[in-house]
């Protein structure tokens, strides 16, 4: 009868256990020594050797011509444990014996003496799966248990178990064994079996088997049930990896926000009959490994994949955003979480999809951080085509009005002279006003501003979009007007301080931004300066001590 690879190379001494020498060493030397304790535990994922070490301990302890620690597996007793006729080692499954009855044979048998071995073992596996009350039958036995008695509990979730169960006994951790480990035990059982098994094949087994041998033992059987020599494609097959290109599909209509294209493939997958719930869970792992490809160097070591499989994730990691990588692994994670209680999965899968293809639907802090990567990578781009953006428009804006403008620059930027009527001396004054204080624009007031002045209708536009950007101009700009006076904007003010405030160059350069924005031109900014206050007369400081000393009583006279 044909027996399956994983029964048929179970290891029979600790020299064969693959990829736990911290455990087996450590044994060995117990049995080499006879220091034996009463109750061991091994805990560690599945697959790793803890019930093959279990085993292999009840035939050391009861073998009657051991080597060097090692069972011989040639007497009687190691014949009789191996073929399950020995009644002195008894492995008992703790996930379908697990009340405080079985617990209460079990310590009822534990005081008669062996029938024909040198100890009574007990392997009791998945012990975690024991009840409370069970716990509490096992402690005084596994505390004290008879001379006779060895207990080794095994166990794949350690952090169940009491504290005084782990307090009794000797804890043994079984690691994930290494890929190259597992490698090297395929190629030693293909050998033996007559099977032809590349090295790539067997590194995709050894990555698919997650650490467990007993996993990929099964998967080679199942290879070599192709009959044919095993590859990275007949791994594919037998393992159910090959023809996922739907995921790179779904992956590039996330990162094209392509909403129709994704919901046409979830409704041809829903329709072949594709479960939701796996759905979520092959794409976030899609996505996950995308992560891992972006992030760590050695990738290939920690993405389960073929070559060419890993290359496409490169690909297409290339083209996507870490921040958005993470908002779906997140987006995906809260979609499972909700979907196995779901009436209706495919909805709940649909409404994932689309929140992911559409930003503005999510107000999460992930979603916002991926639309801030997205426009910073735009700008970038921008950037490197030659494009001017909006900051560097800025930037030369502030330096072009921090030049000192000479008659020949001017001259070069006017537009075409147009025709106009005869400059009066008035404009004349004016004009040259304008020009003494050209250096400084937030400085510039225009006396009496001649019949070129054109009222800025877009004031209070370009004036909404300063304010937003910096808040203290709310307080000097509000309820002011303007006009454009010689490529020049004069802000009408009832403000005696706007003057100086607009001298600090940050706010006058967001202010000119702001109308650049609004108009598309560039100006620059003064104070409108009225006519009647350009012509007020100045008073004349000692006709007004005349007038006080009169006040006074004072006869006082004034001579020219």
């Amino acid at each position: 009868m044909y027996q399956v690879l994983y029964r048929k190379w179970r290891p029979k001494t600790f020299s064969d256990v693959c990829g736990q020498p911290q455990v087996t060493s450590t044994l060995l030397n117990e049995l080499k020594e006879d220091r034996l304790s009463h109750a061991y535990l091994f805990t560690g994922s599945r697959g790793t050797g803890k019930t093959s070490c279990a085993k292999i301990f009840a035939k050391a302890v009861n073998c009657l011509n051991p080597k060097n620690g090692d069972p011989c597996n040639e007497c009687e007793m190691c014949r009789a444990i191996d073929n399950g006729s020995c009644l002195d080692v008894i492995e008992i499954d703790a996930a379908s014996n697990n009340g405080v009855d079985n617990i209460r044979d079990l310590r009822d048998e534990a005081s008669f003496t062996p029938a024909s071995a040198k100890y009574r073992v007990y392997i009791i596996d998945e012990v975690h799966m024991l009840s409370i009350s069970a716990f509490n039958a096992l402690l005084k036995t596994l505390e004290e248990p008879p001379e006779h008695v060895k207990f080794i509990l095994a166990t794949t979730e350690v952090h169940k178990l009491p504290s005084t169960i782990l307090s009794r006994c000797q804890r043994f951790e079984f690691k994930h064994i290494t890929p190259e480990d597992i490698c090297a035990r395929l190629k030693y059982v293909c050998e033996n079996e007559g099977l032809e098994l590349t090295d790539g094949a067997a590194m995709l087994i050894a990555r698919l088997a997650d650490g467990a041998m007993r996993d990929a033992l099964s998967l080679l059987d199942r290879c070599a049930s192709y009959g044919e020599t095993i590859t990275e494609k007949t791994v594919e097959d037998a393992a159910g990896i090959a023809g996922r290109d739907y995921l790179f599909s779904l992956a590039d209509c996330i990162a094209r926000k392509d909403v129709v294209k994704g919901l046409e493939i979830i409704d041809t997958l829903h329709k072949n009959s594709c479960d939701m719930e796996r759905l979520i869970t092959e794409l976030t792992n899609h996505f996950r490994n995308i992560m891992v490809a972006k992030t760590v160097k050695n990738y290939r070591e920690l993405i389960i994949c073929s070559d060419e499989e890993i290359e496409k994730i490169v690909r297409q990691g290339e083209s996507i955003k870490l921040e958005t990588v993470l908002h779906t692994i997140n987006r995906l994670n809260e979609a499972l979480a909700v979907i196995k209680k779901s009436v209706n999965r495919r909805i709940e899968m649909e409404t994932a999809f689309m929140s992911l293809c559409s930003p503005e639907l999510d107000k999460s802090n992930d979603a916002l951080l991926a639309r801030v990567a997205e426009l910073e990578a735009q700008i970038r781009m921008l950037k490197s085509s030659g494009v001017k953006t909006e900051e560097d428009i800025s930037v030369r804006e502030e330096a072009v009005s921090a030049e000192p403008v000479t008659e020949k620059k001017a001259e070069e930027k006017a537009e075409p002279k147009k025709e106009v009527p005869p400059v009066t001396e008035e404009a004349e004054k004016a004009q040259a006003n304008v020009k003494t204080e050209s250096n400084d624009s937030a400085r510039v007031q225009a006396p009496n501003p001649s019949l070129d002045e054109q009222p800025f209708d877009k004031w209070p536009e370009a004036v909404k979009l300063a304010c937003s950007v910096d808040v203290p101009l709310i307080g000097f700009l509000t309820g002011t007007s303007a006009v454009i006076y010689n490529g020049i904007v004069l802000i009408k003010s009832d403000n005696p301080v706007l003057g100086s405030f607009l001298q600090q160059e940050n706010h006058a350069k967001i202010l000119r931004s702001a109308i650049f924005k609004i108009t598309g031109q560039k100006y620059r900014l003064g104070i409108y300066k009225s006519k009647t206050d350009s012509e007020e007369p100045k008073k004349d400081p000692l006709e007004d001590f005349l007038n006080k000393a009169q006040n006074l009583g004072l006869n006082v006279e004034r001579k020219e």
